[in-house]
Parts: structure tokens; sequence; C-alpha cells
């Protein structure tokens, strides 16, 4: 064990945030603390660096072990540049190359016994300083940068130039490179995109230290942790497995207690009518055994009725015109800022009841996008076409359709000005808007009340076609899946940009991958994307790489002959031939082989993974097995026993087969 937290309690002024919260952490364990906005959880995390003391209780860190903290929102400040700031986090070992280049200098007019000490000296630290890694200590940095989303060029970026979000991943890389004993992170995939998030989990799986996580990401989690702290109401209840086996558990545990309430309410009504009845007897020993019961019944320790979080925001989107089939239609479509080309020849369409998800790195135009289809910006080339009777409704991550100077009651009123007070009343309680809060400025309302009035507007919209800007930002667990279900639900269409895959997941029937300043179609949620992303995207850029030097539109034709955005099966064009591989600018190949590469490796990284979890199954049953030989009731039963022996015998060959072939991966990865 090597962090422990024992009946932490914490309240502020009335509000009881944490109640006698006790759980630890092993050496080495990934966990996370869930739990809707408000819950405390990042006070729980305040409390254990010491920024915040606990009203009652204790953390206890095992001696000598070093905590890291990473927080929401960063003030970094500095006149250095985004690569020197994470190279001071190495300046032991800078100092130490230092003294290593003086030693070598020293060395050259030195001789005899002299000589020899500084040669010993030299030995000495030399080995020390590979021992630290010093050798790759900034090819290190680099690729933390780069896996963080840092391009080269921003390197010599200096702080006080970089965005709150950009000073984040710059202060999450710093923390990395420490490699503390204890990583607490606070929201640690806020402003990362796809691939950075996904390098995040990687570099945290194989993190040698412990690692406690605040994340509403629920796909981060369910890769990364092996132990869930739920904090529910101020109680923290522990739960071991990722993200969905603790979701799972707490839906069998909730049905348990909603079953174990009506059972204790119904024997309670049971009691009182058995009572009121003996007292209408109106004899004496009937009331003293009224009396008796009704002792007993108040020494019942009551369950409190189980309440449902889900049940406290109530969102419910349904278009009252049926657009036509055709909902939108995009053709040749192309935009640029400046010099900077986003996408060009961009051609698909949108099918009335389909729920499109757009996903891409940062930057590559996403949002973009949406603005041009809702005629906030212009767009370079190209035709957009809505289809008949279509309406669009539109969620800004930004949240500029709210005017910051009006309340809430007044944003709704201004807005649809038909509904009364009542109605507009009822409409922000759904939203978890009650009392005086209706009268709060929205510029005085968190990032995540302001995503709650923008889809209290959004639900009062007559809109058929929903374009959303990354709506769970700044939403708690809860609320997410609250949206998932009511989009699920919906009966118009939704597009929508997002880098939440769980939430992709649950709700996408396609995905719009922007990649290569064009956009590749996957028919699927995001698992569909993750297990297909190498055969159809090798195919795209083969078939863009095939008619190169000239340009290419983003589409092709696909069975039935409609056009759709990019799409492509494994068999969807022929191999390039030698003669056109030769005509193909060297760029282009050298790129095309380093995705082949960056394939064969996310391939032996999944055999490895897999590997990896049949060696954890045996290595699990055979402990199973030697707990099951100890048994009496085995070890006097001959053919139970020899069945286990030979089941024993069997897995440590399927072993030994097993840590060869991870042996081989792990030294071809």
């Amino acid at each position: 064990m090597i962090l422990s937290c024992s009946n932490i309690t914490k309240s502020f002024g009335d509000n009881d945030i944490l109640k006698h919260i006790s759980f630890h952490i092993e050496e080495h364990e990934k966990a996370a603390v869930v739990g809707i906005n408000g819950a405390g959880k990042s006070t729980l995390l305040k409390i254990m660096i010491g920024e915040l003391a606990p009203d009652e209780g204790s953390v206890t860190v095992s001696k000598g072990s070093t905590i890291g903290y990473l927080a929401q929102h960063q003030d970094l400040e500095g006149a250095e540049t985004i690569y020197d700031a994470l190279l001071e986090v190495k300046r032991p070992i800078l100092e130490m190359e230092e003294q290593l280049r003086r030693l070598e200098l020293e060395m050259k007019s030195a001789s005899g016994d002299e000589l020899e000490a500084k040669l010993a000296q030299y030995g000495r630290l030399n080995h020390e300083f590979e021992m630290a890694n010093g050798y790759a200590c900034r090819s290190e940095i680099t690729g933390v940068l780069k896996g963080l989303g840092f391009e080269e060029d921003e390197f010599a970026k200096p702080i006080t130039a970089l965005s709150g979000g950009q000073k984040t991943r710059v202060s999450l890389g710093k923390l990395l490179l420490t490699k503390p004993d204890i990583l607490l992170l606070d929201e640690p995939t806020n402003h990362l995109d796809m691939e950075s998030i996904a390098w995040l989990e990687t570099y945290l799986k194989s993190y040698t230290g412990a690692v406690l996580i605040v994340a509403h990401d629920r796909y981060f989690l369910d890769r990364v942790v092996t132990k869930i702290v739920e904090l529910d109401n101020g109680v923290g209840t522990v739960f071991l497995g990722n993200y969905s086996a603790y979701s799972d558990k707490k839906a069998m545990l909730r049905d348990a207690q909603i079953r174990a309430y009506l059972n204790q309410q119904q024997e309670i009504k049971h009691q009182e009518a058995v009572i009121t009845k003996l007292k209408s007897f109106n004899r004496e020993k009937s009331i003293r055994r009224a009396e008796s019961r009704e002792k007993m019944l108040e020494k019942i320790e009551r369950i409190d009725k189980p309440v449902e979080v889900n049940d406290s925001m109530d969102i419910r989107l349904e278009p009252d015109v049926v657009s036509g089939n055709d909902v939108l239609t995009v053709k040749d479509l192309r935009k640029s800022f400046g010099s900077q080309l986003l996408f060009e020849h961009v051609d698909f369409e949108v099918k009335r009841g389909e729920r499109i998800a757009i996903i891409g790195n940062n930057g590559t135009g996403k949002t973009t996008l949406l603005k041009i289809i809702n005629r906030m910006l212009p767009a370079d080339t190209g035709e957009i076409r809505l289809g008949s009777k279509v309406h669009i409704g539109y969620y800004d991550q930004e949240h500029q359709v709210l005017h910051m100077e009006k309340t809430l009651f007044d944003e709704i009123q201004d807005t649809y000005p038909t509904m009364n007070n009542t109605q507009i009343r009822n409409t922000l309680a759904s939203f978890l808007f009650t009392g005086d809060d209706v009268f709060k400025l929205i510029r005085d309302l968190s990032g995540g009340e302001r995503g709650r009035v923008s889809l209290a507007k959004l639900m009062l919209s007559d809109a058929n076609f929903l374009l959303l800007d990354e709506p769970t930002n700044h939403l708690d667990i809860t609320s997410k899946e609250i949206l998932e279900s009511a989009l699920n639900r919906y009966t118009g269409t939704v597009l929508y940009v997002s880098h939440d895959r769980y939430f992709i997941n649950r709700t996408a029937t396609r995905i719009l991958d922007l990649t290569g300043r064009s956009f590749v179609n996957y028919i699927g949620n995001y698992d569909y994307y993750l297990e297909k992303k190498e055969d159809v995207e090798a195919a795209h850029f083969q078939r863009l790489a095939a008619v190169l030097p000239g340009s290419a539109p983003s589409s092709v034709l696909i069975p039935g002959g409609k056009a759709a955005a990019a799409i492509f099966a494994p068999e969807a064009g022929p191999a390039l031939s030698e003669k056109e591989l030769s005509a193909a600018p060297a760029g282009k190949l050298e790129w095309k082989a380093q995705k082949e590469e960056q394939a064969r490796i996310r391939k032996l990284q999944n055999d490895l993974k897999k590997t990896e979890d049949e060696i954890h199954r045996l290595e699990t049953r055979d402990a199973e097995i030697d707990g099951l030989l100890a048994l009496e009731e085995v070890y006097t039963d001959v053919t139970r026993l020899m069945e286990l022996n030979k089941e024993k015998e069997e897995g440590a060959a399927r072993l030994e087969e097993l840590y060869a072939r991870w042996e081989e991966l792990a030294e071809e990865v």
C-alpha cells in the first residue's frame, strides 16, 4: 500500500462534501475517482496533497514516496519556451552531463594518479548518468511533447503565448517527466485530442508508479484503471474493475437497494396494519401486543429511499416537423484560413435519422465544418444544400448562442416569448435550475451550467437537424448518459463533433474522420472505426496516391451508385503498380510507409495485450487450483485430484508457450 485515505470528512458551511471517505491505493495500481459535478472529487485530491485540510480523518503516504499533482487549471508562467520548460525538469541530469563534459576536458591534460582519479570519477558519474536515462533525456522530452499533441515547430513557443489548454498540456508533460511514485491527475484528458488521449492511455498503463485519476472520459477510464472510487452524496464506495465493470455493478447494487427498500416498506406497512387492527380490538391484551409491535417497529433501521441521480435531469429532444429523407448534401467543399488549408474536395450526404460523429485531431477543421453548414462561416468553394423542411438547431461548445448579460429566465423568455412563467421555470427545473437559480446571469455560470442552458434552448427549438459541437464538454458522467439516452431516442438527425469516444460509441451510427484534409467515412460506431481504421485509411490514401499529381475529390462510388465521403472497404481499390508507385512523389510514399509501420506496431501491441490477458487468466487459474488442492475434500478425492493436476500441467505448458510468445512480441514492439 502506497497511499491510504482514512475517514476523510470535509464540509463547506452546511454542505457536507465528503463523509468518512476511506480507501487505499496499492503500488503500481491505477484507480479513478468518479462522481457528478460538485461531488467533491477535486476537493479530495487537494486534501490528499495537503492543499486543503480535512475536518476529520487522515491521508497516509508510504515513507519516501513522492506525489505529483495535475490540477484542472494551470497558472503556468515564465518567458521560457515549451521545450525549455520540460527540459528544466531534467536539470539534475543536465548538470551531470555538464560535469561529464568538464571531466572529459580535464582528462586530456591530466596524467598519472590525477588521471586515474578522474577516470574513476568519470566512470561512476557516467554509470549514474546512464541509470538516469541521460542519453535518452532529450528524445524522451520530444516524445512526451509530441504525444501530448505539440508539433516540433511549436517547441520554441514561449509559455506566455500559450492558451490555458496548452499550458495544462505543458504542465502534464512536466509532471510525467518527473515520474513521481504517485500521480494524481484531475481531468488530464481535457484539451487533448483523440491521438493524444490514446498516447496518454498507453503511457499511464505502462507507468511504474501508482495513478489516481479524476476524469469524465469513460473510454479512457475503461482502458487505464482497475479500481473505481465512487463519491455519491458525500459517501465513498470502492469498486474493483474498470468503468464498465463499475457501471454494471452499480446498476446491480442499485437494483438490490431498491428491492431492499421496497421489501422493508412493505413489511412496515404490514406491521402498521397489524398494529391498527390489534388496537381496534380495544382489549388490554391486544393493545399490549400492538405496543410491543410498535416498539419493534421503532427499532428497525430504516433504509433510505434510493435516489436516482439520472432522474434529476430530464432531456427530451423531439422534432415537431419531420424533414425530408435527404437532410444535407455537401459537394466539393473547400476551406482554408490564409495559407492554412483545412480540407478540400469534400463530398458527403446526410440522411434523416442518422447520428454522425465527426472526429479528428485538434485544428483540422471539425468545428469550422459545422459553422459552414450553419451559415456562420463562408466556404471557399463548394455547395451546401439543406433538404426539405430541415430546421437546424446548433449547440456551440463556446456557447456563443447565449447572451452573457441576460439571466437564465430572460434567455429562455426572450427566445421563446410565447412561453409563460410556469413553463419556463419547469423547463429550467428539468435542467437542474430551481428557485433563485433562474435569475443568475449567464456570465456567472460555470461551463457545465452554460452547457445545460444551451441544451435547454435546443430542447425547446423546432429543430429536426442538430449540429452539436463538443456537447459533452463540462458535463459529468451522469449528464452525459442522460444526453446519450436523449439522442438515441431522437427521431431527427444529428451531426456532431466530439472527442468523447464512449459517447461516440453509444450514439453514433456513422463516423466521419477528418484526416489528411479529407473525410474518411466509417459506417459504424467507435469500436467499428478502431477495427477498420487501418484497412479503410490505407485504401483511402492509396487511391489518392494513385491519381497524383492531380487532385481527387474525397468521394467514391459505393454499391448502389450513391456517392459518399470516402467510403472504402479493404478491397475498395487496386494496389498501385510499380509504375504508379515510381510516379508518386517520394514524400507521399514515405508518409504511406510510416502509416504502414504504425499499423504494424498497433497490431503487435494488440497481440501483446491479448497475450498478457491470456497469461493473467492462466496464472489466476493456477493460483485457484493451488487453493483447491489444499482442501481436504479435494485431495481425498482421487478423481478430482487427478483432474486438477492435469489442468495445472496443461496450464503450465500453455504458460511456457505464452511467456515465449510475449517475449517475442515485446522485443518487436
